[in-house]
């Protein structure tokens, strides 16, 4: 068999060749095609000569009707000559007619007109006159002078009725017959056509037929499909074929063991086989399927459906069975474990995101809430949750998180102190750092002992098994997650507990940062804290409120300051360092310090920020030289000196946000002050200021960049916010302030936020007198006269003496010593008394302590004991020397103490 197979394939098979069965079928279609398409041509050609015959009498029979009912037909038929009247007008109709010939003829069948080919007047015509002239239409065949021929004879007849001749027209049945001729290759091309595609198709079939037996003989195929039968039947796996209709219509052996299905199966519908409602109407739905597990008695079944009638097969389904409940067990439980390390990648991305300890332990609670228990509650250390380390021993803990599936849980909320008694076994297991497993807690005692009542509710909420592991990291306890079920059947167990564990661990390292930063950032913003003003001093020329905000991701090197300047003159100071941590709080601390000793020497805004731009590039170099790549210190500031005698306000800023100036109108406006580079990177460029004049009830409002700066808006938009919080005159600068923190801050701003809001005051006229100073010595009793006078008028008596002191030295010294204008100035605001002499020389005069047979020296130091401040500041035109005396209860004159000072100048 194996030869003969051989020998048959040795080429490919061929549609031709008549020895197969799809060669005598190919070669039986074609015939049939054949038979076909001639039959069909004949019917054609037989049916295109009918209709042509037809169509040649109807033609006939319009155009001898319409040349019969023509108007003046009949007159010319009466008339002497009717040949004559005839003649053209018929061969003019006959012209455009589409007959052979048209004619009239008289009573007796002789042609007045004829236009044919051959025709001519005076021929007889062979018609049967008789129905003509009775009135009727003659339509007939005949042989005529132009030889076979379809014609139709239409009657003329008078008004009274009486025929007085006829006309015909005809057409030959040569012409019906080339029209005939003219559609017949049309039509034996249609048919050839079609005999060609019947064929290809044909073709194309029997080879399909062919490649699908694969030239096999019947023998072979006979041999196959017992062989494919064995197969079916011996393979282990089920296989059902199921028609279009339902019914089964092949099992095999397997598939009868997997559904215990009976011998007489093949023919039933399915759902008549006694399958579960599920599988069955799977198998009758049609739909495809992969791998379902279906329940079958019980086993668990792999059920695959697929169409059979995509693949060459009738309509219907094929079904493949596997037995997997062996599989289903091991896949069960590699899925779990599948499950078990997405849920620990779930919760190394989701445990941590922030550096907040109660944060991290909700998150704890929330990753492991449905996936793993019905319950989580986590307790943390106190000190723990304050960013300390805890002391060994300590079983003192607050609840820090708490989720579960349900609510209304009798677990202690958030918040709620918890103890764990030391001399239980399950205390020394935390205390230990081992995970604690309760497989059912109705029969767990050493946690009921805990806390009995608390144990009850909770049993009587559904609870019904336990796992507690400590929170450990670095060899220390940071508390206890506590997993918890109740919704789920399955109590915990070895694995589980080994899982909590793994999962616990992971949070606790989370929980220590978290600790670690809190620790640091407590750290941080008591520095932060330290450095800044712990309260604003007390100012006649300005009304001042001021929020500082750390960020929650670390504190920054923003600060702020309001230092009282000589003259009754304040200075605003705002700053921000770039960065976070001790590094940027160190930076803020010296960099404050040193605004605060450059604002002693009374420098002007542009001057100030000079010196400070050359500091912080001296840092800079510093840190350069300890470590190498050290990024330099990014700062920026913004200094301004208000004076409520003129109302001016000089305003300077490196590389700082320009402040907002609230009009009384409530007009609020950003002035265009000069904006230089951040600190340290001036290098030879200039620092400019601007000066803006502000009237009396004006605020002043100066802000870092994180009040504006916010990633989920522009610019403008925070700069619209600012706008609207700002403009409202009725508030006080506290309630301004409160109402732009509302206005433009998230709950948890990202970056730190320093706000300081100033109402300005002015000085009235009254409490300000100043006289000019000539260069003659005996001037200065006048002076001291009128400054006795000016002090009755503020009621300030008590300070007469001292003042007289003040002023004889400071404006001795400026005769003496200076340079013309000279001019005293005495300025009470509602807490100091200022006396400022000024002149056009820059020499400044030093306290010093004169000798015993020193005539001199002694003013200054006397000033210096009488005042309570006093200096020098220098003006573009010269100095001013000051004095400031404070005014509160109990002030009086010096008395003795005045003559114990001077009389000490000599006892050394």
């Amino acid at each position: 068999m194996g030869s003969g197979t051989s020998s048959r394939r040795k080429g490919p098979p061929s549609v031709l060749s008549v020895h197969s069965v799809v060669g005598q079928m190919f070669v039986l279609q074609v015939a049939v095609v054949l038979i076909l398409a001639v039959g069909a041509v004949v019917m054609l050609a037989l049916t295109t000569q009918r209709e042509s015959t037809r169509a040649a009498d109807n033609q006939s029979l319009a155009v001898a009707q319409g040349f019969a009912s023509s108007p003046g037909l009949l007159g010319a038929l009466k008339s002497p000559d009717p040949t004559a009247v005839l003649k053209p007008r018929v061969k003019e109709a006959w012209r455009g007619s589409g007959v052979d010939f048209l004619g009239v003829v008289n009573r007796d069948g002789i042609y007045y007109a004829l236009s044919s080919r051959i025709g001519r007047p005076g021929s007889h015509t062979a018609t049967n006159m008789a129905p003509l002239l009775a009135g009727r239409t003659v339509r007939e065949k005949g042989v005529g002078s132009l030889g076979p021929q379809v014609r139709v004879f239409v009657p003329v007849k008078e008004p009274s009725g009486s025929v007085v001749g006829a006309v015909g027209a005809g057409i030959t049945l040569e012409h019906v017959g080339n029209r005939v001729a003219e559609q017949l290759p049309a039509v034996v091309g249609a048919a050839a056509g079609a005999v060609a595609v019947t064929t290809g198709g044909a073709a194309l079939l029997s080879r399909r037929l062919l490649r699908q037996t694969r030239g096999l003989g019947p023998a072979e195929i006979t041999r196959m499909y017992e062989h494919n039968d064995a197969v079916l039947h011996s393979v282990r796996e089920g296989v059902l074929i199921i028609g279009d209709d339902g019914q089964l219509l092949l099992a095999n052996d397997e598939a009868r063991r997997l559904l215990d299905l009976p011998a007489d199966t093949e023919g039933r519908h399915v759902t008549a086989l006694g399958l579960e409602p599920p599988m069955a109407e799977l198998l009758v739905s049609g739909r495809g399927a992969t791998d379902e597990v279906h329940l079958a008695g019980d086993r668990l079944l792999a059920v695959n459906v697929r169409p059979t009638g995509p693949y060459g097969g009738i309509a219907g389904s094929a079904v493949t069975l596997r037995d997997t409940t062996e599989l289903r067990a091991l896949t069960g439980r590699a899925e779990a474990a599948r499950e078990r390390l997405k849920l620990l990648y779930d919760a190394g991305v989701r445990i941590g995101t922030t550096l907040d300890v109660a944060r991290t332990a909700q998150e704890l609670a929330e990753v492991a809430v449905p996936r793993f228990a019905d319950v989580v509650t986590v307790e943390l250390m106190e000190p723990v949750l304050r960013g300390d380390e805890p002391p060994e021993g300590s079983t003192g803990m607050r609840r820090a998180a708490v989720s579960g599936v349900r609510q209304n849980s009798p677990f202690h909320p958030v918040g709620d102190l918890i103890t764990l008694s030391l001399i239980t076994p399950m205390a020394s297991d935390v205390a230990s750092g081992q995970a604690v497993l309760e497989v059912d807690l109705r029969t767990a005692d050493r946690w009921q002992a805990q806390h009995p009542e608390q144990a009850r509710q909770i049993l009587d909420y559904g609870v019904h098994s336990l796992i507690s592991v400590p929170l450990r990291a670095r060899g220390v306890v940071l508390g206890l997650a506590d997993f918890w079920r109740a919704e789920t059947l399955e109590a915990f167990g070895e694995e589980d507990r080994s899982f909590a564990e793994e999962l616990a661990a992971r949070a606790a390292v989370a929980i220590d940062n978290a600790r670690r930063y809190t620790r640091e950032r407590t750290m941080a913003v008591a520095l932060q804290r330290s450095l800044l003003p712990r309260r604003l001093p007390e100012l006649s020329a300005l009304e001042v409120s001021h929020r500082y905000l750390p960020a929650q991701a670390g504190v920054g090197g923003d600060w702020f300051d309001v230092i009282p300047l000589p003259g009754a003159r304040v200075a605003l100071v705002v700053g921000d360092v770039v960065g976070h941590g001790v590094h940027a709080v160190a930076t803020m601390g010296r960099l404050r310090t040193a605004v605060h000793n450059f604002s002693a020497l009374d420098m002007a805004p542009d001057e100030l920020l000079a010196h400070l731009d050359e500091l912080v590039a001296r840092i800079d170099a510093d840190e350069a030289a300890e470590e190498e790549g050290q990024q330099i210190t990014g700062a920026t500031c913004l200094y301004a000196i208000y004076d409520p005698v003129s109302g001016m306000c000089t305003i300077a800023r490196a590389g700082h946000f320009g402040p907002a100036l609230v009009q009384p109108d409530d007009t609020v406006a950003f002035p265009d002050t000069p904006v230089s580079p951040p600190l340290g990177l001036g290098g030879a460029l200039p620092f400019e200021s601007a000066a803006l004049r502000l009237p009396e009830g004006s605020r002043l409002a100066l802000f870092t960049d994180g009040l504006l700066e916010d990633r989920d808006r522009d610019l403008d938009t925070s700069l619209d916010l600012l706008r609207g919080a700002l403009s409202h005159h009725d508030r006080t600068p506290e309630q301004t302030c409160q109402a732009v923190i509302d206005a433009l801050l998230p709950e948890r701003p990202r970056d730190d936020v320093v706000l300081l809001i100033a109402r300005t005051r002015l000085l009235n006229p009254d409490q300000v007198a100043d006289w000019d100073i000539p260069s003659d010595p005996e001037a200065v009793s006048r002076v001291r006269a009128g400054v006795t006078r000016q002090l009755e008028t503020w009621d300030l008596d008590q300070l007469a003496f001292t003042t007289e002191l003040i002023v004889s030295e400071l404006v001795t010294n400026a005769i003496r010593y200076g340079a013309q204008p000279i001019r005293l100035r005495l300025l009470h605001d509602s807490s100091n008394l200022i006396c400022e002499v000024a002149d056009d020389s820059s020499t400044s005069p030093h306290l010093r302590r004169a000798a015993a047979t020193d005539e001199g020296g002694r003013g200054l130091f006397l000033i210096a004991q009488l005042a309570g401040r006093w200096g020098t500041r220098y003006t573009t035109h010269g100095k001013i020397i000051w004095a400031e005396q404070a005014l509160h209860d109990g002030a009086a004159e010096p008395g003795t103490d005045l003559a114990d000072i001077l009389l000490g100048q000599w006892d050394e």
